[in-house]
């Protein structure tokens, strides 16, 4: 079973930003935020979704896996950190591997940036700054045994299928008990290739 981390409940997140205001706190990006708030039918919906590093597991974070210079690093308690600024290239191909859309590049700077789980907090037993701020709980960190105290009947996943790819995350999506299918097909599904209908 997975240990204290991050688990994201998008039923709960009503897009205040607290989590990205707090994230620009962070000591390692001062200034920066590393957080993404998603707008999911932005002028249709108020529906809101925050993004933040999924710290893929199996077999390896895909990010990591296609770094050519070796400078996104996985702890042994499996956080994913941000590129080693005195390693990262800017060649963007952690941005192009990420299944997820996480990582992004800094232009001015021409390196990778994205969330490393608040490592200087959370090597210490404390939560990450986005949960530690976030009014609904859309972002809650501990375990799932915590979170499922909290909120009986929740149903969590993390395992996402990609097309033909399946991946294993660090992090936690909170999911629908009545919607619940495994694992949880991620992105856009695809119903075309090179004008042939794929739908089966």
């Amino acid at each position: 079973m997975m240990g204290r981390t991050i688990f994201i409940d998008p039923g709960r997140c009503i897009g205040c930003q607290a989590c990205v205001s707090a994230c620009r706190e962070c000591d390692s990006h001062r200034g920066k935020s590393m957080i993404h708030l998603d707008y999911t039918d932005e002028g249709s919906s108020v529906a809101s979704l925050p993004t933040v590093c999924m710290h893929c597991e199996d077999p390896v974070a895909p990010c990591a896996e296609v770094c050519p210079a070796d400078a996104i690093l996985v702890t042994a308690d499996g956080v994913v950190q941000q590129a080693d600024t005195t390693r990262c290239i800017g060649c963007a191909n952690c941005v192009n591997a990420c299944p997820f859309g996480v990582p992004k590049i800094d232009l001015q700077a021409k390196l990778q940036m994205k969330c490393n789980l608040c490592y200087d907090r959370t090597a210490y037993g404390l939560a990450p700054m986005c949960a530690t701020v976030c009014p609904t709980g859309a972002l809650f960190y501990g375990t799932v045994e915590e979170l499922q105290a909290e909120r009986p009947g929740v149903q969590v996943a993390d395992t996402f299928v990609f097309g033909e790819s399946e991946v294993r995350t660090g992090v936690a999506m909170v999911v629908p008990a009545e919607r619940v299918q495994w694992p949880v097909p991620g992105g856009l599904p695809v119903v075309e290739i090179n004008g042939k209908d794929v739908r089966r």
